[in-house]
């Protein structure tokens, strides 16, 4: 996702937005998108409390004995993970949706990396919510409602473009969704991968991965 936004989706927003504005107004205001992406998911997290933030690693959660916790403050734990995850999905979604208008092969490889970063989110809510109540249903249906954010972006994604689709909106749009996506990147990702790894492993990981969505890229040229 890093190398794509900086490699693929910025330089396309640059191109957009030069189109539009001119060599160094277009190229101002395609780095003043990236950093509102940046700042956009930023104020989503600052939002959210770190206890029910995905964002925010927790070594201390242990529901092998329900006994211990309360079961309302596990519920309300379950419900403020759905919440804050759904707002974090939403503009995942659109960044899916946007880097798969620019290259569908792209929007799979980044649909698939964010599907991986869904799993463990998806059980930080299930698991609090089935130990609170005891039901596979609830905690199933609510962890699938806070995905369900995702496709709704796309589909708002789809809706503004299709009225208001011009060279500047899909400068600015691609220049804030190449910003989140480095965001996502380096604040859930990649401390994701070192939290089940350990650090090299996960640079090399990181390496491998920007090489291989490079050689994709540079094949299909």
């Amino acid at each position: 996702m890093i190398y794509v936004s900086l490699i693929e989706i910025f330089v396309k927003a640059k191109d957009s937005l030069v189109i539009e504005f001119g060599e160094k107004p277009g190229y101002w205001f395609t780095v003043l998108g990236f950093f509102a992406g940046i700042a956009l998911i930023g104020v989503i997290d600052k939002l959210i409390p770190s206890g029910e933030n995905p964002h925010e690693i927790n070594k201390t959660k242990d529901y092998d004995n329900p006994g211990k916790k309360d079961k309302s403050k596990l519920m309300r734990m379950g419900l403020f993970s759905a919440l804050a995850i759904g707002i974090h999905n939403f503009p995942e979604g659109l960044a899916t949706f946007m880097a798969g208008m620019t290259n569908p092969t792209l929007g799979v490889s980044i649909a698939v990396a964010i599907a991986i970063h869904n799993i463990p989110e998806g059980l930080a809510i299930s698991a609090p919510v089935y130990y609170a109540t005891g039901n596979k249903k609830k905690a199933f249906v609510l962890s699938f409602l806070s995905g369900l954010a995702e496709p709704i972006g796309a589909i708002i994604g789809f809706f503004l473009l299709k009225w208001f689709f011009t060279e500047a909106a899909f400068g600015f749009i691609f220049s804030a969704v190449a910003g989140i996506m480095v965001y996502i990147s380096l604040d859930e990702l990649l401390p994701t991968a070192e939290e089940y790894g350990e650090h090299h492993i996960a640079i090399y990981g990181l390496i491998a991965g920007m090489a291989i969505m490079a050689l994709s890229l540079v094949m299909m040229v």
